[in-house]
């Protein structure tokens, strides 16, 4: 057998990992993504066997709701064939490989670094000199924005070649924290720590990577959440969904001037967060996850008041949006600008918002289902149209969709059980991966364990890993002054991709 089958937040011997030839992992890899449009990779990474590398790859199987699991020991001096001409969504994986340990991939198009990572195989590779793309031309100019932006951002630095006002191309070069998280997973043995941690991988996202990580930490321990945990998870996702959601309608509605659009639909954020905070002590939901324990349970009271903020809430939003949709000059800025065509999206591999926005049903809730998502059924919101509007679109029918879901959740909260033991004790010698559907897109967590059942290795993927990409493509042919909406329209993690 050429790879493991397993399903989301199950944990396996790496033993049991098929080890395979390189020239055979490739092989098999990028025939799984090329001959199935619906399998995709949500990770591939490697980390060191003594003195060789060992290459991790994860395919999952949207339809079939599997993930193919599948290893090679190689060494650190190999030049290996690229599996990005295979197919260009594992361009990135690629690049960080080779950043971190060094190894070459014979017909990648350009090993350029990712991060710069402060452990990365060559440190004579600085952010101060990067390897932009360039145009030698007359006629056309450079426009460099960041890594010190106006607004409250973080940093990131974008290079723009343009013709008059025209974008032809855009290089996004990230990498400037340098934050190690991944090494503090090892680093930092408390559980309070790491769950601390998962909190901090990007700020927008708490709950997000909290439950991944609480998700793997829990497979590794044999420890299985009862429904309530569960639930309140689920509960806590979809709260996350509609407050980052609409705080970014606010934005882009600030991006075109529409300044109506901008205060009510951030007004309307405030009670969505101000809710989590009366349940968990924290507007952005630091402290609610926990692994092996619930720490704030979801009461009959808490359930009485959400539906009163609910109640409240909709109405608003669909009136502010109803507004927003019907307002031509909003309308002329959103609809056929910053486009991405369905095959670019297959080509490299977006997940989340950026998928769904171009026809492709990308959506871990409804593929790889968790928490209470099975019980949910859940109906990814997909458009087609792969431009700024059909962004907007889905975060408006994604927060009615999410206030759905949640209105049939607060008809069945249960008494919570304080009765379950928590296991500590993680297992030897295992894998785990974990997927959970975040606002932004498929988050992934991996964790391999030693022999003394110690972390040895963890892998983060965020959503942003995947669609940095696709904005760089959206701006193409568009003017430079519509940067300002693409961007915000996808809403991107700096502090995600710089691990």
């Amino acid at each position: 057998m050429s790879y493991l089958t397993i399903i989301n937040n199950q944990s396996v011997s790496v033993q049991d990992i098929p080890e395979l030839s390189y020239s055979s992992f490739a092989e098999h890899n990028g025939g799984l993504i090329c001959s199935n449009p619906e399998n995709h990779c949500v990770n591939y990474f490697g980390y060191k066997v003594n003195d060789r590398l060992k290459l991790i790859c994860c395919i999952a199987d949207d339809i079939l709701h599997k993930i193919y699991v599948s290893s090679s020991l190689v060494s650190l001096t190999d030049n290996l064939e690229s599996l990005t001409p295979r197919h260009f969504s594992f361009e990135k994986f690629e690049r960080e490989i080779h950043e971190n340990f060094g190894v070459n991939f014979e017909g990648h198009p350009w090993l350029k670094p990712v991060r710069y990572a402060f452990n990365r195989a060559d440190t004579s590779k600085t952010i101060a000199n990067y390897p932009f793309f360039s145009i030698e031309s007359e006629e056309l100019h450079e426009v460099a924005v960041g890594p010190i932006h106006a607004g409250i951002i973080e940093p990131g630095h974008f290079r723009f070649i343009c013709n008059g006002e025209q974008i032809l191309h855009l290089e996004i070069q990230l990498g400037y924290q340098h934050r190690g998280i991944e090494q503090l997973f090892l680093k930092k043995k408390g559980l309070l720590q790491r769950a601390t941690l998962a909190e901090c991988i990007t700020g927008d996202t708490v709950v997000g990577h909290s439950v991944a990580f609480a998700h793997v930490w829990e497979s590794l321990s044999g420890f299985r959440a009862d429904r309530e945990t569960e639930f309140a998870r689920t509960i806590a996702l979809e709260l996350e969904r509609i407050a980052i959601h609409t705080g970014d309608l606010s934005a882009l509605c600030t991006d075109i001037a529409y300044q109506l659009g901008s205060s009510v639909f951030g007004r309307l954020r405030t009670p969505i967060i101000n809710f989590m905070q009366e349940w968990g002590g924290n507007r952005l939901s630091k402290g609610l996850i926990r692994p092996e324990q619930n720490q704030f349970p979801f009461t009959q009271q808490l359930a009485n008041r959400l539906a009163e903020v609910l109640d409240v809430f909709e109405p608003e939003f669909k009136e502010m949006y109803q507004h927003l949709s019907h307002l031509p000059s909003a309308l002329s800025r959103f609809e056929r600008t910053g486009v991405v065509s369905e095959a670019d999206v297959r080509a490299i591999g977006t997940v989340g918002i950026a998928a769904r926005m171009s026809g492709v049903m990308r959506d871990v809730r409804a593929s790889h289902p968790y928490s209470l998502y099975g019980e949910i059924v859940h109906k990814p919101i997909v458009k087609h149209h792969g431009d700024v509007y059909s962004r907007v679109q889905i975060r408006k029918e994604e927060v009615l969709q999410s206030i759905g879901y949640l209105r049939e959740l607060l008809k069945n909260v249960r008494e919570v059980n304080q009765n379950a033991e928590p296991l500590t004790k993680q297992q030897a010698n295992m894998f785990s991966i974990s997927l959970v559907e975040g606002w932004r897109g498929e988050i992934c967590h991996c964790a391999i364990t030693d022999e003394s059942g110690q972390l040895m290795h963890y892998k983060i993927k965020d959503p942003s890993f995947h669609n940095w990409l696709a904005l760089a493509l959206a701006v193409r042919n568009n003017e430079i002054s519509d940067f300002p909406i693409c961007n915000k329209s996808f809403n991107l993690s700096y502090a995600g991709h710089d691990l």
